[in-house]
């Protein structure tokens, strides 16, 4: 699995160092640990999907350098509640004024990991995969993405710039599915996919007939994607969106759909429960 690189999140931890200590960790500041070296053991509290160690590590390291980062399990490893994931070996102030910010890294990005690898298990069996939205917390999305693939999802589009997504409003706007789909189609570079929103049959029946390559059927009641699926028959990918959670995802999944996608994995992911326990010498 490919990790972002560097230069694709130092920003997103060197925002959120500035934003936690600013001008000083006045508390471990006040304990005047000086060059004590410490070691801080990363331990999972739950059991879950690990994502984000390499963050986690990027962080410790932008305070010091010179700490060592021990990774005992790999980026989307399944572990159990007391597993040990790494240790960080260092100047013991660095090693605690990074705690709570690579925590909240790893806590997040896991939890985003761990909820993608149960939604992706509830479609086992199917032709379904399982994917994420653009709804992500502002900045983050690079690791929210990533954390998606690293629980066995996959990635929708980035962004606005790589892939064509005509939804509600863009229809409305354009004054209809078939209108919306032939302008998309006239003003779009060959190589991207044409995918359409649709809210109702007679809106996929639209969207077939002006050749989307992708039509996502929004919101609709299992009847009603079951009837489009069949009307659709194959002429394009169908997608699903809306109210998809752990108990509606098998039967979506059971009705022949390519793509689930889930924003929740991403605007609503319970954090994984992760500890640090610290020890501190005077090596």
């Amino acid at each position: 699995m490919n990790i972002p690189a560097l230069e694709d999140y130092i920003d997103i931890v060197e925002r959120a160092l500035k934003e936690d200590i600013g001008p000083g960790d006045v508390t471990t500041d006040s304990l005047e640990l000086g060059e004590r070296q410490g070691e801080a053991r990363i331990v999972a509290k739950e059991d879950g999907i690990i994502a984000g160690l390499f963050v986690a590590e990027t962080v410790f390291r932008k305070l010091d350098p010179k700490i060592s980062f021990e990774k005992h399990v790999e980026e989307g490893a399944r572990v159990r509640r007391g597993d040990l994931l790494a240790v960080a070996k260092g100047r013991a102030s660095a090693l605690l004024s990074a705690e709570r910010v690579a925590l909240n890294f790893l806590q997040r990005m896991s939890g985003i990991a761990t909820f993608t690898f149960i939604m992706t298990r509830k479609v086992e069996g199917s032709k379904a995969k399982i994917f994420d939205t653009r709804k992500t917390v502002p900045g983050l999305r690079v690791l929210d993405k990533y954390s998606v693939r690293a629980g066995g999802g996959q990635n929708h589009r980035v962004g606005l710039y790589d892939a064509v997504l005509l939804k509600e409003n863009h229809v409305a706007m354009a004054g209809g599915v078939r209108a919306a789909v032939e302008r998309a189609r006239a003003h779009t570079r060959s190589a991207l996919k044409i995918e359409v929103e649709t809210r109702s049959i007679d809106e996929a029946l639209e969207a077939v007939e002006a050749r989307a390559d992708i039509i996502m059927l929004d919101n609709m009641s299992l009847d009603d994607m079951e009837k489009a699926v069949a009307l659709i028959d194959g002429r394009a990918v169908v997608e699903v969106s809306g109210n998809v959670n752990t108990l509606t995802a098998p039967h979506i999944a059971g009705l022949g759909v390519d793509m689930i996608s889930v924003g929740a994995l991403t605007h609503s992911p319970d954090a994984l429960d992760i500890s640090m326990l610290f020890n501190i010498s005077d090596d």
